[in-house]
């Protein structure tokens, strides 16, 4: 095993229970829960609720989600928390007026959210504590009022202009972003919790939060009916698999994206990875054209569950074998053509293992940025823009139609050894996620890294046509790639943000967390 000594913060050791997310605040309710008898699934929820007051501008009650679970002895159960576009949304209707891709900012890219849907079943089917527990730290900071962290803070300016009409007044002071150390309070959302703890998902799909919801939609020429709230369901389903260096990696199938990794590893078998240097030019390439051809791959397959027809051959051999000797190792190929321009990085996500070694994989977002900016008026729900995943060309998998899921960046992983898992894990970062999830698991099974080093490492992505190359990388490299063809950039923001917690062979939990966020793993 080689060694790395990279400088960043040690990974977390414990023999109870661990949690590692995206936030101090939740990282710390989920652990309580697990000290109160609460299983895997309770603190996951709990936590995952609060960072959407956390941040805000990444997450939120008016999102989605996608949820592994696992205990030991027992294969890995999926749920597919993400919602469907309106019975009446049409693309024909927005080619019609002249449009080529769904407006991020609109009531068109507004599916109904589903993640209280998925909360509410898995509080009832996994859970011990139940829902009317989970949401009460919530509910305190939401009325008490949650400090803003760096990094939240840096991206609650950068999207701050997407927010308009009432979410101006929910998500801004004095018309101006909140800044770090500025407390952010949701009363409105106490109250939308308070009723969910008491009456559960109707709560929320019905009655007056429902109508509060289609009100500001319908108010900017939304399509939505609170009969399409009331319908919003979620539903279990089978995660996909593949294999690398004698571990298999399990992802959430579609709508989401998680494939797209499987993929991406089975074409990298084809190169040995591990004789080239982790952060040099070689691997650099190898994986964005791995990257590049992969995503072209998604880009074509990948929809709504009942539109998805060829994922086999996604994930065959054949197939990553046909991708691989396409590669050049000496020249860049052109970017695989983008599925639609909204892919962002506005994700969080949450692991947490407990005693039992019940294993929890979550993920939760709105997107983008505040995602489309639209909120309530009375409550203050910010509304997802999930729909601007959609394609709107004629007769794509992917196109939007009436009731169908659009194809999803988010992705939670599993990592296993033969039927166990030994790694639950996530990468945050929009369209990032599948080649996130590659590096990952090659930093630790191609180069031996520890896990929080391979977390801490740094990262590069071929992104549309251009390569970009966190600052981690040597000015060399830089020109080195730049000399095979890329068009070399370095991103103002870090790639993606990671969690992970590893079930060693002797049962103790390591957990690390990604210093790129604002979060941390805790255990006991």
């Amino acid at each position: 095993m080689r060694e790395f000594h990279l400088p960043g913060r040690s990974a977390v050791i414990a023999a109870n229970g661990m949690c590692a997310t995206s936030h101090p605040l939740a990282a710390g309710v989920a652990l309580d829960m697990l000290k109160r008898g609460g299983n895997a699934m309770d603190a996951a929820l709990a936590g995952a609720i609060l960072l959407g007051l956390c941040e805000p501008q990444m997450t939120g009650i008016g999102g989605d989600c996608f949820v592994l679970h696992s205990r030991p002895g027992q294969d890995i159960q999926a749920l597919n928390g993400s919602g469907c576009a309106p019975a009446a949304a049409s693309a024909a209707a927005l080619r019609a007026r002249g449009l080529a891709a769904v407006p991020l900012g609109s009531p068109d890219a507004v599916t109904i959210p589903c993640a209280i849907e998925a909360f509410c079943r898995l509080a009832e089917t996994e859970g011990r504590l139940g829902l009317d527990v989970l949401v009460q730290p919530a509910i305190r900071y939401a009325e008490e009022g949650v400090p803003v962290a760096p990094r939240t803070a840096f991206d609650w300016k950068n999207s701050s202009e997407t927010l308009k009409g009432a979410a101006r007044q929910h998500y801004l002071r004095e018309g101006q972003p909140l800044r770090s150390g500025d407390v952010f309070r949701a009363p409105g959302q106490a109250e939308v919790l308070r009723r969910i703890a008491k009456h559960g998902r109707e709560a929320f799909y019905t009655g007056e939060v429902a109508e509060d919801m289609v009100s500001a939609l319908t108010a900017l020429g939304g399509a939505h009916t609170l009969e399409d709230f009331a319908a919003a369901s979620c539903f279990a389903t089978q995660p996909v698999e593949g294999r690398y260096k004698e571990k298999n990696l399990a992802e959430h199938p579609p709508n989401g994206q998680g494939a797209t990794a499987i993929l991406l590893l089975n074409i990298l078998k084809h190169f040995d990875l591990a004789a080239m240097a982790p952060w040099g030019a070689q691997r650099a390439h190898i994986e964005a054209e791995a990257t590049k051809l992969a995503y072209d791959a998604r880009n074509r397959f990948l929809a709504d569950p009942d539109h998805t027809s060829r994922l086999a051959h996604m994930l065959s051999p054949e197939t990553a074998a046909r991708l691989a000797a396409l590669i050049d190792p000496k020249r860049a190929m052109p970017a695989a053509a983008p599925l639609a321009e909204a892919v962002h990085k506005d994700t969080v996500y949450i692991t947490v293992v407990d005693k039992d070694r019940m294993a929890v994989s979550l993920i939760y977002s709105i997107f983008h940025g505040f995602g489309s900016g639209i909120a309530s008026e009375k409550f203050g729900i910010l509304l997802q823009n999930r729909g601007a995943g959609f394609t709107l060309t004629e007769g794509h998998p992917n196109e939007l139609g009436p009731g169908k899921r659009p194809m999803h960046t988010i992705i939670p992983a599993m990592l296993k050894q033969d039927s166990e898992v030994i790694m639950p894990f996530g990468v945050m970062g929009g369209g990032y996620q599948p080649t996130g999830h590659a590096r990952l698991v090659s930093n630790l099974l191609d180069f031996g890294m520890d896990l929080q080093s391979a977390i801490d490492a740094p990262r590069c992505f071929a992104d549309g046509s251009a390569m970009k190359m966190e600052r981690g990388y040597s000015d060399a490299v830089r020109q080195q790639m730049a000399d095979l063809g890329h068009r070399v950039e370095v991103p103002d923001t870090p790639l993606g943000g990671a969690q992970a917690i590893r079930i060693s062979a002797s049962g103790v939990l390591e957990g690390a967390s990604d210093p790129r966020k604002d979060g941390c793993a805790l255990g006991y």
